[in-house]
C-alpha cells in the first residue's frame, strides 16, 4: 500500500488524472446541487489546517463535530488530520447526558456543530468545559462562530504555515491517533474507539476491493458520518474517486435516489425492511389481480440465488421483472449496482427479493473496534452467499473460540478504548486479537455467518441457552412489528415485547373496522391481541420447544432513537428496554405462574 495515511489519498488525485478537477462532494441547498470538485476539496482542506494551526491547535488535540452529512465535515476531517490532530465525530441524536459525557471524557479543545439547534444545545455543555477554547458552526447561526472564520483565517496565515504543514505530514506515521469513535453505548457508557491511520487506511483500501464502485460512478450518502461504517466507506469513495452527495435528509433518501440515478449507498436493515414494509401494504389497496401478481412475484424474488438460477426461474423472474420490480427501479434507481449493508442482521428472504428486482444488497459485518469490516459479500460467483456477511476481508484474520465467538486480528484493529486500558485489555488479548463478542460459524465455503451477541444469550431456569436475536429477526418478519425484545432469563419459558409496527397496524385496524384513540387504546384491543398471538404461533413453527415465545406483551410506544430505545445505529439499547418495562416484563412471567396455580 503507497496510501498509509489518510491524507495521502490527496496524492492519489495526481496520479488518476481522471480525478482532477471532478466533481467529489454536493450537498442541496435552495434546491440546488452545490457541488466541490477533487481541487476544491483539497485547497478548503489545507486552508482549515493553517487555519487551526494559526489557533495553535497541535499534534494529539481533539476536535468534535456533531453535524449532519456534510461536504464540510470532510473539509474538517482532512484538514484535521492533516495536523496531526485527532478528529471526534458525534451523532447529532445523542442526549444531553450523552454530549456531556463525550465533551468531558475526549478532552476536545474545540467543537464544531452543523446547526442552530444543536447550537443551542451544545453551546451550555462546552461552557462548562474549561478544555473547550472554541465552538463553530457550519450552518450561519447568529452571534455564533462560522466554520468560515477557520478557512479564512488560514487563507490569511498559508504564507506562515504551509511549509510547516508539509514537515508536520511528513511526521505523521500510520500508527498514529487519527480519530475516536465514540460506541453507541446498547449497554452501558459510550466508549471512545481509538482508530488509527493504518486501521482505517488498510479497511479502505482491501474494502474498496469488494464494492465494485469507481471514478464513473456517484453514489448517495445518509448513514451519519458519526458512524464507522459510513466514516469508513467515505474514504473508500475518496480513493477511487467515486462522487457523493448527501442526501437533504432522511425524509428525501428515496427522492434523491430516483433525481440522482445513483449506482449505489450504504445502509442499514431497518431502511430496507421499511422499503419492503411500504410495499406490502401498498399491495392491499391493490385490486385483486394486480395483488396477487405482486405477492408472486415477492414470493418468487425470496427464492432468488445470486449466479446460480434455472432456466425455467429465469424465465418467470422475466415475467416478475416486466411487472413488477421494474417499477421499483423506476422509483428508485435504474443504475443501482451496489447496496452495502451492515449493523445488524438482514433477513435472508428480504436480501434475495432485493437481488431479484435488480437491486443487489452486498451484506457485511464489522464493528467500530474492527475500523469496521471485518467481511462482506461481493459481486462475483462463488463469492457471495445470502444470508452469511460473506468472507473475510484481505488482511483481516478471524478465528473462532471454543464458544464459537469471533476473534478478529489485523492492521483494522483498534488502538484500545481511549483512557480505558483496562477494558482495551480485556477485549484485545496477548495474541493481538480481538474479541468482537458476537458468535458466529462458518461454512464449508468459508463463508462467515454471525448468530448472536455473547453477552445477549441467557440462559433459562431449565438450562438451556435463548440466543435472543435469532428469535427476534424472525419476528421482524411480520411487517405489522417494527421492533421486539425477546425476554427470558432464569425463567421457565421465553416471553417477548413487541413495538408494533403502528403505520401497518391502524390500517389494518381501519380494514377490521376496529375503533381506537390512541396507541395505548388500540393495543388493547382483543383482536389485535389475537392478531399477535397468530403471529407468534407461526414464528413458533419454526423454532425448537424450549426457544418458543409463550408470553407476549405489546407496548404503547414506537422505539426510536430520540425516546432512547434504540441506539443511532438502531440497535436495541436492552438495558434501557428492561429498565423501562420492568414492571411489564415481571408481569408477563408473574401472570403465567398465576395461571399455573389456577
Amino acid at each position: 500500500m503507497t496510501e498509509t495515511r489518510i491524507f495521502d489519498i490527496f496524492d492519489r488525485f495526481i496520479k488518476y488524472p481522471d480525478t482532477i478537477g471532478k466533481m467529489f462532494f454536493a450537498e442541496k441547498k435552495d434546491n440546488k446541487w452545490i457541488k466541490y470538485n477533487t481541487e476544491q476539496y483539497r485547497e478548503i482542506s489545507n486552508f482549515v489546517s493553517y487555519g487551526l494551526l494559526a489557533m495553535e491547535l497541535k499534534k494529539g488535540d481533539k476536535v468534535i463535530t456533531i453535524s449532519n452529512n456534510r461536504p464540510q465535515w470532510n473539509f474538517m476531517d482532512m484538514g484535521i488530520a492533516q495536523i496531526g490532530a485527532v478528529h471526534v465525530p458525534v451523532y447529532n441524536t445523542l442526549s444531553n447526558k450523552e454530549f456531556e459525557y463525550i465533551l468531558q471524557h475526549s478532552d476536545a479543545k474545540m467543537v464544531v456543530v452543523g446547526n442552530e439547534n444543536l447550537y443551542k444545545k451544545i453551546k451550555p455543555i462546552a461552557d462548562k468545559l474549561e478544555v473547550i477554547k472554541e465552538i463553530y458552526t457550519f450552518d450561519e447561526v447568529e452571534n455564533a462562530k462560522n466554520w468560515q472564520e477557520i478557512v479564512e483565517l488560514g487563507k490569511k496565515s498559508e504564507v506562515y504555515f504551509k511549509k510547516e504543514l508539509v514537515e508536520i505530514k511528513k511526521n505523521i506515521s500510520e500508527e498514529e491517533l487519527l480519530t475516536i469513535i465514540y460506541t453507541s453505548g446498547t449497554t452501558g457508557t459510550p466508549k471512545g474507539v481509538m482508530l488509527s491511520h493504518k486501521n482505517l487506511m488498510s479497511n479502505s483500501i482491501y474494502g474498496a476491493k469488494r464494492i465494485h464502485i469507481d471514478h464513473t460512478h456517484q453514489v448517495l450518502s445518509f448513514l451519519p458520518l458519526s458512524h464507522i461504517f459510513e466514516h469508513m466507506t467515505s474514504y473508500i469513495y475518496q480513493y477511487v474517486g467515486t462522487s457523493v452527495y448527501y442526501a437533504e435528509n432522511v425524509g428525501t433518501i428515496a427522492q434523491n435516489i430516483n433525481e440522482l440515478q445513483v449506482d449505489g449507498f450504504i445502509t442499514v436493515p431497518r431502511l430496507l425492511e421499511s422499503i419492503y414494509e411500504k410495499i406490502i401494504l401498498k399491495a392491499k389497496n391493490l385490486s385483486p389481480i394486480k395483488r396477487r401478481i405482486l405477492l408472486w412475484s415477492i414470493e418468487l424474488g425470496k427464492q432468488y440465488k445470486p449466479f446460480d438460477n434455472s432456466w425455467f426461474y429465469k424465465q418467470k423472474l422475466k415475467i416478475a421483472d416486466k411487472l413488477v420490480f421494474s417499477k421499483w427501479r423506476d422509483v428508485l434507481s435504474n443504475k443501482i449496482c451496489f447496496i452495502g449493508c451492515a449493523g445488524s442482521a438482514l433477513r435472508e428472504s428480504l436480501g434475495r427479493l432485493f437481488w431479484a428486482a435488480g437491486l443487489p444488497v452486498f451484506e457485511g459485518y464489522g464493528l467500530s473496534e474492527t475500523s469496521p469490516i471485518v467481511s462482506v459479500n461481493y459481486n462475483k460467483a462463488g463469492k457471495i452467499a445470502l444470508g452469511s456477511v460473506g468472507t473475510v476481508l484481505e488482511g483481516v484474520t478471524v478465528e473462532l473460540s471454543d464458544e464459537n465467538e469471533v476473534l478478529v486480528k489485523g492492521a483494522n484493529v483498534m488502538l484500545g478504548y481511549y483512557k480505558n486500558p483496562k477494558l482495551t485489555a480485556e477485549v484485545i488479548d496477548k495474541r493481538g486479537f480481538f474479541h468482537t463478542g458476537d458468535i458466529g460459524q462458518f461454512t464449508e465455503e468459508g463463508y462467515l455467518k454471525i448468530t448472536d451477541r455473547k453477552k445477549e444469550i441467557f440462559k433459562m431456569a431449565n438450562g438451556k441457552y435463548i440466543a435472543p436475536q435469532v428469535i427476534e429477526n424472525k419476528l421482524k418478519e411480520s411487517i405489522m412489528i417494527g421492533n421486539s425484545i425477546v425476554v427470558g432469563e432464569n425463567q421457565k419459558f421465553a416471553g417477548v415485547l413487541i413495538s408494533p409496527n403502528f403505520l401497518n397496524l391502524k390500517h389494518w385496524c381501519e380494514k377490521q373496522k376496529i375503533k381506537f384513540q390512541n396507541n395505548k387504546d388500540l393495543i388493547d384491543k382483543p383482536k389485535v391481541k389475537e392478531f399477535f398471538q397468530k403471529e407468534i404461533n407461526l414464528i413458533n413453527k419454526s423454532l425448537g420447544s424450549f426457544e418458543q415465545i409463550r408470553q407476549f406483551r405489546l407496548v404503547g410506544e414506537e422505539w426510536s432513537t430520540q425516546t432512547g430505545e434504540l441506539s443511532p445505529t438502531l440497535k436495541l439499547k436492552r438495558k434501557i428496554i428492561h429498565q423501562k418495562y420492568l414492571s411489564l416484563i415481571e408481569k408477563m412471567f408473574y401472570s403465567k405462574k398465576l395461571a399455573s396455580i389456577k
